[in-house]
């Protein structure tokens, strides 16, 4: 009686921690590379623990061969890794906006390594991203990520065929709207920067001897930092509102 209250016991949290492990791998600020492997590992164990009672019972019964635990497995790890990648495709709107930004304010190839995206980002786009990772968990909305996490399980119960048709078509969906946010948030400047540039232009047309790149450039960087300042509170929160919106919708 005890080894088979043992073995049931093993096989749930095994089946969770394949799923909620996997998600705390690419989970935004969970995943992160400055934050040691043994921490999130503690942390996936630390709530996969704590949710076991709860999730228990709507799992299946353990498979009679390896080859179905595997695959059992294996759609767990599938399941987790898709909800944490979604965090990342939305934060990754930042990125595009920092980018964007930084090419119409002439800043583009002041680059530095970026914690956030490890790898080497645009100043403002890692300015945004930092940003961004604190209100998302000054928020709470890390709460939210692993609340969704949690709620997958009603919506793909463990051992059903995954959709994995629903899921590329999610994923593509969620890049391009994440893509498009990008594009939105850094708007303001670059409207105001391709203004700037044709109105530099048609100054350099009247005054040839003008040296427009010497003359311009500062004035290009003061103005479009000005608006990142105007602007900025403004675009946390139309990016903090979507990523909510998003996380949320699995964690309904």
């Amino acid at each position: 009686m005890l080894e088979e209250i043992l073995t049931l016991n093993i096989f749930a949290f095994m089946l969770i921690f394949a799923r909620l492990g996997s998600a705390f791998s690419f989970m935004p600020g969970f995943s992160a590379s400055y934050i040691s492997v043994r921490m999130r590992l503690a942390l996936a164990l630390a709530v996969s623990f704590a949710v076991m009672p709860m999730l228990a019972t709507n799992l299946p019964v353990p498979p009679p061969d390896l080859s179905s635990l595997a695959v059992l497995i294996l759609s767990e790890v599938v399941i987790g890794s898709f909800i944490g990648l979604i965090g990342q495709v939305l934060i990754g709107a930042l990125q595009t906006a920092g980018t964007l930004i930084a090419l119409s304010s002439a800043m583009a190839n002041a680059l530095i390594q970026d914690p956030i995206a490890e790898q080497q980002s645009s100043t403002i786009s890692g300015f945004l991203l930092t940003t961004g990772m604190v209100i998302l968990f000054v928020s709470d909305t890390h709460h939210m990520m692993i609340l969704a996490a949690i709620e997958t399980y009603s919506l793909f119960p463990p051992g059903n065929a995954l959709p994995l048709g629903d899921f590329a078509d999610m994923f593509s969906r969620t890049v391009a709207d994440s893509f498009r946010l990008g594009l939105q948030l850094a708007s303001p400047a670059i409207v105001i920067g391709l203004t700037y540039s044709i109105g530099l232009g048609i100054l350099g047309r009247l005054m040839p001897a003008l040296p427009v790149f010497f003359f311009g450039l500062p004035i290009q960087i003061t103005v479009q930092l000005w608006v990142l300042t105007v602007t900025l509170s403004g675009i946390m929160f139309v990016w903090i509102t979507h990523f909510q919106e998003r996380m949320g919708a699995f964690a309904s």
